[in-house]
C-alpha cells in the first residue's frame, strides 16, 4: 500500500499482516533467546535455590510495566510505540531521551543473539570461536559466519512483517517444545529436594543476591521480549485485542516456564558440582550449563537437542530484535528527533533503511566483550531505563484524555504505573554501578547527539522542554543513587534497605513531578492528530 506525499513521491505504509498468533509469538520467540540457555545457571550461581523467587519476582515486576504498555499498545496502536508514546505525553526531548537508550539496548541484541549461538556451536564446529585471555571471542570464520547471519535477519525483514510472521511463528513452536522439554526430562531423570536446603539453605546468599541477580543474570534480560507485541502493533491486524493479549500472554506463558525449569535444574545438579557452594558452581561443560547436566546425566540425545537449540533460539531473537531495532528508528524519525530517512518504507512496508543502520551498527557489537553476563547486565538496565518512560506516559495520557476509549486499562488507578515506574529504577539499580556508569555514560553521549541535531536544525519546536523537564532529576537522581548503592561498584553508603526507600522517594517524586509538567491536552491531541494521520482511525472518545 502506497499514498503520495505533498511533493508528488510515492511513499509506502506499513502493513497490517500479523495476527493474533503471530503478535503473540513474537514475543515468546523473543523471550526465549539465549537468556534461558544461561539464566537458570547464572541464576544459581547468584542467589543458590532463591533463584526460584528471583524468576518470580522478575516476573511480577516485568508485568507491571507490561500492563502500562498493554494499555498504551491497544489504545494507540502504532509500531514503534516504546518511543512515540512519550512524545505523546511530554513531547520531543522526553521522547528523544527514550527513543535513544531504546535503541541502544535493541540494537546491541541481535549481535549479542548471534554471539550466544555460534559460543554453543563451537562445541562441534571449534572454528568459530577462540579465546583471548580466557574469554571466547569470534574468530576470523566466526566473524564471518555471524555477517551472514546478520545479512539474513535483514534480508528475511526486507521482505516485510508478514515473511518476518511466518518464520517467527514455526520457529517459536520449536522453541517452547525444547524447552518444556528439558524441563520435563530433566525433573524427572533426577530430583534431589535436598539441593532446595543444603549448602547453605534456600538462600546461601542472602537477599542481596536474590535481589541482584534478577537484574544481573539474565533474568530480567529473559523476560524483555515482551515489548514485541508493542513495537508491532501498528502492524497488527486487531491491535485492540491483540497486543494486551500478546504483551502480558507472553511474560505469563514464559514466566511459568522458566521457573520450572530453574526448579528442574537446581534438582538436578550433580552433588559434586555444589562441593565448593553456589557461588562456586561448576561441572564439566557448563559453558553450555544446560547441555552439560545432559550429559552428566546420561541424556546425550537431550544435549544434542540443546546444542541444536542453542543456535536456533538465539538466532530467532536475533531476527526478531532486527524488526524492533528498525522499527525503533522509525519510530524516531516518526518523532522528528532522527533523520527523516529513517521512517522510508520499501514497497513490502518495511523501514528498509532502518534495517540497514541496524545491521552495520550491529557489525560493531561483534568486538570482544567481557562476557556474556557482563553485556547482560547492561543491555538489561539500558532496556528497563527505556520502559520506566512507558508508566509515567500512561499515567500522564490518562489525565490529558479521561475520555478516551480505553480497551484494555490497567487496574487500581496510578498504583500499577507507580510500581511499574518503581521496579524500572529497582532494576537498574540491581544491576549495579559498575555496568550503569557504562550505561549514563552512553545516555550522555546522546544528549551530545540531541544538541548537535538542535544546531543543524536551529528550531525550538517540538522539543517541549519543560514537559520533558522531569528526564533530568530522574536520570541524575538514579545514577547518584546507583553510585551510593551496596551493588556491584557502588561506594555502600546506601545499605541494602536504604537504597529501596531511596529509589522509592526518589520515583515518587519523579512521578509527581511527571504528571504536573505533562503536555496538556490540546497539545496532546495536536501530537495526535499529525502522528496518527498516516495509522489506523484513531479509538474514539467515551461519551461523557
Amino acid at each position: 500500500m502506497a499514498k503520495t506525499d505533498p511533493a508528488g513521491t510515492t511513499e509506502h505504509e506499513l502493513r497490517r499482516d500479523i495476527g493474533l498468533v503471530g503478535l503473540l509469538f513474537a514475543g515468546v520467540g523473543s523471550i526465549i533467546g539465549s537468556g534461558w540457555l544461561f539464566g537458570a545457571f547464572n541464576a544459581a550461581k547468584e542467589a543458590g535455590p532463591g533463584a526460584v523467587v528471583s524468576w518470580t519476582l522478575g516476573a511480577l515486576m516485568v508485568m507491571t510495566i507490561a500492563f502500562s504498555y498493554a494499555e498504551l499498545g491497544a489504545m494507540f496502536p502504532v509500531s514503534g510505540g516504546v518511543v512515540r508514546y512519550p512524545h505523546f505525553a511530554f513531547g520531543g526531548f522526553a521522547s528523544y531521551t527514550a527513543g535513544w537508550i531504546s535503541w541502544l539496548a535493541a540494537a546491541s541484541v541481535a549481535p549479542i543473539e548471534v554471539e550466544a549461538a555460534l559460543q554453543y556451536a563451537t562445541n562441534y564446529l571449534p572454528w568459530l570461536t577462540h579465546k583471548v585471555a580466557g574469554v571466547p571471542v569470534l574468530a576470523p570464520g566466526g566473524y564471518a559466519v555471524a555477517v551472514a547471519l546478520m545479512a539474513l535477519f535483514c534480508v528475511v525483514n526486507f521482505y516485510g512483517v508478514k515473511w518476518f510472521a511466518w518464520a517467527n511463528t514455526a520457529i517459536v513452536w520449536w522453541k517452547l517444545f525444547i524447552i518444556i522439554l528439558v524441563a520435563v526430562v530433566l525433573m524427572f531423570a533426577r530430583f534431589v529436594p535436598a539441593h532446595f536446603t543444603a549448602y547453605g539453605g534456600f538462600t546461601p546468599l542472602g537477599w542481596h543476591g536474590v535481589f541482584s541477580s534478577i537484574a544481573t543474570s539474565g533474568i530480567v534480560f529473559s523476560y524483555l521480549g515482551f515489548r514485541q507485541g508493542v513495537e508491532l502493533a501498528g502492524e497488527s491486524r486487531d491491535p485492540q485485542r491483540a497486543v494486551p493479549i500478546a504483551v502480558i500472554g507472553s511474560v505469563g506463558l514464559c514466566a511459568l516456564i522458566y521457573i520450572a525449569l530453574q526448579i528442574a535444574f537446581i534438582g538436578a545438579l550433580p552433588d559434586g558440582a555444589l562441593s565448593a557452594g553456589w557461588a562456586r558452581l561448576s561441572f564439566a561443560n557448563d559453558f553450555g550449563p544446560l547441555a552439560g547436566v545432559a550429559k552428566i546425566l546420561g541424556l546425550g540425545w537431550l544435549a544434542s537437542l540443546l546444542y541444536f537449540d542453542a543456535f536456533v533460539s538465539p538466532a530467532d531473537t536475533g531476527l526478531i530484535y532486527t524488526t524492533v531495532t528498525a522499527r525503533l528508528s522509525y519510530a524516531m524519525a516518526k518523532n522528528r528527533n532522527a533523520p527523516r530517512f529513517l521512517a522510508r518504507l520499501n514497497r513490502n512496508g518495511a523501514p528498509w533503511l532502518g534495517l540497514i543502520l541496524s545491521f552495520v551498527v550491529g557489525l560493531i557489537f561483534f568486538l570482544p566483550f567481557p562476557g556474556w553476563q557482563q553485556l547482560v547486565g547492561f543491555i538489561t538496565s539500558a532496556s528497563v531505563l527505556s520502559f520506566g518512560s512507558g508508566p509515567l506516559t500512561a499515567g500522564a495520557l490518562r489525565r490529558a484524555l479521561p475520555r478516551r476509549k480505553r480497551p484494555f486499562r490497567a487496574p487500581l488507578g496510578d498504583l500499577i504505573p507507580f510500581l511499574a515506574f518503581w521496579s524500572s529504577n529497582l532494576i537498574v539499580y540491581w544491576t549495579g554501578w559498575n555496568t550503569n556508569a557504562k550505561l549514563f555514560v552512553a545516555v550522555g553521549l546522546g544528549a551530545v547527539l540531541l544538541a548537535v541535531q538542535h544546531l543543524l536544525d536551529g528550531s525550538e519546536d517540538g522539543y517541549d522542554w519543560k514537559s520533558g523537564s522531569w528526564v533530568w532529576p530522574w536520570l541524575g537522581g538514579l545514577a547518584l543513587i546507583s553510585y551510593l548503592g551496596s551493588f556491584d561498584g557502588g561506594t555502600g553508603f546506601f545499605k541494602f534497605g536504604t537504597g529501596f526507600a531511596a529509589l522509592f522517594v526518589l520515583s515518587l517524586g519523579v512521578y509527581a513531578w511527571a504528571m504536573m509538567v505533562r503536555l496538556p491536552a490540546e497539545k496532546v491531541k495536536a501530537y495526535l492528530g499529525h502522528d496518527l494521520k498516516e495509522e489506523p482511525e484513531p479509538i474514539p472518545e467515551q461519551a461523557p
